[in-house]
């Protein structure tokens, strides 16, 4: 039986292969690492450009070679509005900006010059 080193966050989200974080559902998508130095470089990596992030390595034993059963997060994955952002959709707590009275251009050129 082999052990591996995997590492949660306190949504109970895993470090995924992708470089990001997965909610466990795939198993194969989550970052095992043989070694817990590694993991613990992990930990460092990522709480350096996240303070706010408290991670967690876990000690499984692989089953037929494969990890077992993980626990599925139900809090959504921090990349799910990312995404959502970038193929345009709009997120239902935003409001839409109004846009106000604006100035031309070429008035905001000409008054800086000292010519009306």
């Amino acid at each position: 039986m082999s052990t591996v080193f995997i590492v949660t966050n306190q949504d109970g989200h895993y470090w995924g292969r992708g470089k990001r974080w997965v909610d466990g559902h795939d198993g194969s998508r989550v970052l095992a690492l043989t070694h817990r130095d590694e993991a613990v470089n992990n930990v460092f990596e990522l709480s350096s450009k996240d303070v706010l992030l408290r991670c967690d390595i876990l000690t499984l034993n692989l089953v037929d070679g494969k990890l077992p059963k993980l626990d599925v997060s139900s809090i959504p994955l921090p990349d799910a509005e990312d995404e959502a952002e970038a193929t345009g959709q709009e997120s239902l707590a935003v409001a839409p900006l109004e846009k106000g009275p604006s100035t031309p251009i070429s008035t905001i050129q000409e008054s800086k010059t000292g010519e009306l």
